[in-house]
């Protein structure tokens, strides 16, 4: 099968000829593509003199972008991603490759003492446990943006994937409520070269919305349901705090707001999980399209 590593990358002047180099020496990668996402640093001719082929934005678009302009751009059967940092080693390529045989999309899972700080590293879990939970499966990265999956499916999500940092994340939820298969490959991220772009708060909140968004998308019970449910409780003991402040049973207009509100969001939920049905159901025609693994 032939191999195109696509490398998302702004202003990565310092490291990005090295990463360029270590891709291109792996047997089967036909082509290395440097997505140059509006460096001023001369990122994009650094990559060309390395050896890649080069596709420029205007200006920063985003991470997320920059995957689909690598993706569009790709002629291989297969498109590996990383991050042109240096963190990721490309030596692993073949490791992640080699799992394409079983499984759809292949993601290096970082040791977190090579890559995060200590609240990097918490927040990093709270992600992970709750996309665990969206999904049903063990999510060990989330973020990671070093993987592997076959072009043709990677096309079939493409629309999905926001233009920010967060596109990793949507493609792996999108993946696993879609019913595909997901491997994880334990790597040891190296010292990242140069500032991280990733804004703890700032992104870390669009990350989080961005999960909700990809539940609501796939299975919108596992997100409507534990709302409707925590509207009920606390209906609940409004209900029986007001009885035993009374000292008789009192049914306030807050209570049945809030149950109300339980009953309303629930119904919701229902709808919602029918519409996502319905356009999964309508997507069978392209999904056939799309070779499974072996």
């Amino acid at each position: 099968m032939t191999i195109s590593v696509v490398v998302p990358a702004h202003n990565e002047a310092h490291s990005i000829a090295a990463v360029v180099g270590a891709c291109r020496s792996l047997p089967g990668v036909t082509e290395v593509i440097v997505v140059d996402d509006g460096s001023t640093d001369g990122t994009g001719d650094v990559a060309v003199q390395a050896g890649a082929r080069v596709v420029t934005h205007p200006y920063c678009i985003g991470n997320g972008a920059s995957t689909k302009s690598g993706a569009r751009a790709a002629t291989g059967e297969i498109v590996v991603f990383l991050d042109g940092d240096g963190q990721h080693p490309p030596e692993d390529i073949p490791r992640l490759v080699e799992k394409l045989d079983r499984y759809h999309l292949v993601v290096g899972a970082r040791d977190p003492d090579t890559h995060a700080n200590l609240k990097r590293r918490f927040g990093n879990n709270v992600y992970n446990l709750f996309a665990s939970y969206v999904t049903q499966f063990p999510i060990l990265d989330l973020t990671s943006g070093f993987r592997a999956i076959r072009r043709d499916l990677l096309l079939h999500y493409l629309y999905l994937l926001p233009n920010g940092f967060s596109s990793p994340s949507t493609l792996t939820l999108a993946i696993l409520r879609t019913g595909r298969s997901l491997a994880y490959v334990p790597i040891r991220a190296r010292e990242r070269k140069g500032r991280s772009k990733i804004k703890l708060i700032h992104d870390g909140t669009r990350f989080f919305l961005i999960i909700i968004k990809i539940a609501t998308l796939f299975s919108p019970l596992r997100v409507f349901i534990p709302v409707s449910l925590f509207a009920f409780i606390l209906g609940t003991l409004n209900y029986t705090w007001s009885s035993v402040k009374q000292g008789h049973f009192v049914f306030t207009n807050m209570s049945a707001l809030l149950y109300v509100a339980a009953v309303l969001v629930f119904m919701l939920g229902l709808v919602a999980e029918q519409i996502a049905q319905l356009r999964l159901d309508r997507t069978e025609g392209l999904d056939a399209a799309v070779r499974a693994p072996t």
